[in-house]
């Protein structure tokens, strides 16, 4: 009797209800709310998300337009992957020009962005084609912070190229394997610019990685041509150099931009010819940058 007894009284202590108070729980940092703080949602970290709202009847009328576009894409595509050669021969010495600044059509393939366009700040840039056929990344930089009690830094302008996509929006990729050096021909203001090369992966935690370079400018009338490798650029991430190195994956290149943000308040202007690619087969080097023994749970083995 006494032993029924007893276990009718564990029972009801180990199943009893539980009362929960709602209001505590937000303090708790559940598994869901941990990992949102690692996983990236989204490849723009929310800089592109726009509040107006597209009925569904829109979006097909916008997919059905699209689509004869993507189509005639589609057979251009297969037509190249038919009739191309497969011996390709680079000329050590000759540049391979990515994009000509020569045509207004060429602003296409680029977009512009500055602190300004996201509330962050006060600086404006733009990119034209001038009256000489070369395009022209100006505008103005400021410092100035806007007293909104949540940005702590701003003054920032860039230039970015568009992600290639093949056919039915699909992203790709450039493959520069078979190239060692970036040229730029350019003519600046004496101004110091950042190089940005994007290699975005397919997992979220690459989708901001960026590997950088200085990009320095002469004042005056003349044009300085700029020839950069590939093995001097640094990886960096959300603005923010990584202690683990690494080369670039040059078959995995998403955009190429030019960043100013070097602190100067005032105007810029930087006059762009081309931008392409060279081989030197004399350029032997893979890293530029030596790479040390890290702690394993630091950053890595």
């Amino acid at each position: 009797m006494f032993t029924n007894v007893c276990c009718v009284v564990l029972a009801r202590r180990l199943f009893r209800p539980v009362h929960i108070d709602i209001h505590n729980i937000r303090n708790i940092n559940t598994s869901r709310q941990t990992l949102s703080s690692f996983y990236e949602s989204d490849r723009k970290s929310g800089y592109t998300k726009s509040d107006k709202k597209v009925s569904r009847l829109e979006l097909i009328r916008n997919g059905l337009k699209e689509l004869k576009k993507e189509i005639f894409i589609w057979k251009d595509e297969i037509k190249e992957k038919l009739e191309s050669d497969p011996i390709l021969i680079y000329r050590p010495g000759e540049t391979d020009i990515l994009w000509k600044f020569d045509s207004p059509h060429i602003l296409h393939q680029w977009v512009t962005t500055a602190d300004s366009d996201h509330k962050e700040g006060y600086s404006k840039c733009d990119l034209n084609i001038s009256a000489d056929g070369t395009a022209v990344f100006s505008g103005s930089l400021s410092c100035e912070v806007p007293k909104d009690g949540r940005i702590k830094k701003s003054g920032y302008c860039n230039m970015k190229s568009v992600r290639p996509q093949k056919s039915f929006k699909r992203d790709a990729y450039y493959n520069w394997c078979m190239y060692t050096h970036l040229v730029l021909k350019v003519r600046g203001d004496g101004r110091t610019y950042i190089l940005n090369l994007s290699t975005a992966g397919y997992y979220d935690i690459m989708w901001n990685d960026m590997y950088t370079y200085v990009l320095h400018t002469r004042g005056g009338p003349y044009w300085q041509l700029t020839k950069i490798p590939f093995s001097k650029f640094i990886l960096a991430s959300k603005g923010r150099l990584q202690d683990k190195q690494c080369p670039i994956p040059l078959d995995k290149v998403t955009n190429v931009g030019i960043s100013l943000g070097d602190k100067i308040n005032g105007p810029f202007s930087l006059e762009l010819d081309y931008i392409g690619l060279e081989f030197d087969p004399s350029h032997t080097e893979e890293f530029a940058y030596e790479m040390y023994q890290t702690p394993k749970f630091l950053v890595g083995s």
